[in-house]
């Protein structure tokens, strides 16, 4: 996902004007004329499935943690009356391992042809190969942020969506496999980008349901970091510039400009490159991108300290509620 990025500094504010739904003011118009009743998200709930993810360890593919926590997702979609769809295979991974992995789809109300795809990755990155110690590197991540923390977003969401149905069909996504991705160390000079995201590439290729469309979709990725920044990524926006617009002006009239910067980030590989380019959706990325770092990413990013005590319950609101609010206003 997230080896490579581009900064960029230039600021988007003929994109924020235009919107799909007009411009924020109307939007919030509309939205008081359909007087829409939006269940609130709660962020005590996210939280606590993030750390139900965490307590297993690390979900590396092949390792018992990986196979409790897959598990555990697809009881939980289940539980919310999702239809449950597994696809497990095996991949080889970039340095030849053959991988045993998931990715878990839950979909609610199947029968709804408009649908959003609402997307995470669920497994732990094997190495902590960023770490500020060299003998941390071969460690593998906990990844509370980089993995549990979108996932928990997306079950609060789907408990949500078991006790009030939106009008639109919701499927969520979550892969596998999209943190074993070659070390930047053994990258130099090589093009090591599509050894990221191996579970969405996958799915790609093999959707859980033949034909299966959506009309955009929506990857969360780190979005629980304390003072996490969320700025309109670059492929995303050449991808999907109207559902960029939708999610950041929604953001916007909700209150949370903080954390979603009306400003252009990075260029990010990530599960939402392959979402695009190969099964053709328009998809766009929420990620926690941070322009001052060496990384573009947060401090626990690819380390051993990328643990609970960094999950931050208003950034986990922040974009919960976000998300609640454009899906219920469809």
């Amino acid at each position: 996902m997230k080896l490579k990025y581009l900064y960029a500094c230039a600021f988007f504010l003929s994109i924020f004007l235009m919107s799909c739904n007009g411009s924020g003011k109307d939007s919030s118009k509309a939205s008081v004329q359909k007087k829409i009743d939006i269940p609130s998200f709660n962020a005590d709930s996210a939280y606590n499935y993030v750390k139900q993810q965490v307590d297993f360890g690390p979900r590396v593919p092949n390792t018992a943690a990986h196979s409790k926590c897959a598990a555990y997702l697809a009881a939980k979609l289940k539980g919310m009356g999702a239809a449950v769809a597994e696809q497990k295979t095996e991949l080889t991974a970039f340095d030849g391992t053959r991988l045993k992995i998931n990715n878990i789809v839950g979909a609610f109300h199947p029968e709804k042809e408009n649908r959003v795809l609402l997307i995470s990755h669920w497994d732990s990155r094997p190495w902590a190969d960023h770490d500020s110690l060299p003998t941390n590197r071969k460690k593998p991540v906990m990844a509370a942020n980089d993995g549990a923390s979108g996932v928990g977003v997306l079950l609060e969401i789907a408990r949500n969506i078991s006790k009030k149905t939106p009008s639109i069909g919701v499927d969520i996504l979550l892969v596998d496999a999209e943190d074993y991705g070659m070390p930047d160390s053994q990258s130099l000079g090589v093009n090591s980008e599509d050894t990221w995201c191996l579970g969405t590439q996958y799915w790609s290729s093999n959707p859980h349901e033949k034909g299966y469309r959506a009309r955009y979709g929506i990857l969360l990725d780190m979005v629980g970091g304390f003072n996490a920044t969320f700025y309109r990524e670059q492929g995303s926006v050449s991808y999907a510039s109207p559902v960029v617009d939708k999610v950041w002006s929604k953001a916007n009239e909700l209150g949370f400009s903080n954390y979603f910067i009306n400003s252009q980030g990075g260029t990010i590989i990530d599960d939402h490159v392959y979402v695009n380019k190969m099964a053709g959706i328009p998809c766009i990325d929420i990620i926690d991108f941070n322009p001052n770092s060496p990384t573009g990413f947060n401090k626990q990013w690819h380390t051993t300290h990328d643990t609970m005590e960094h999950i931050d319950k208003n950034t986990l609101q922040a974009v919960g509620t976000t998300l609640m609010h454009v899906i219920f206003n469809e």
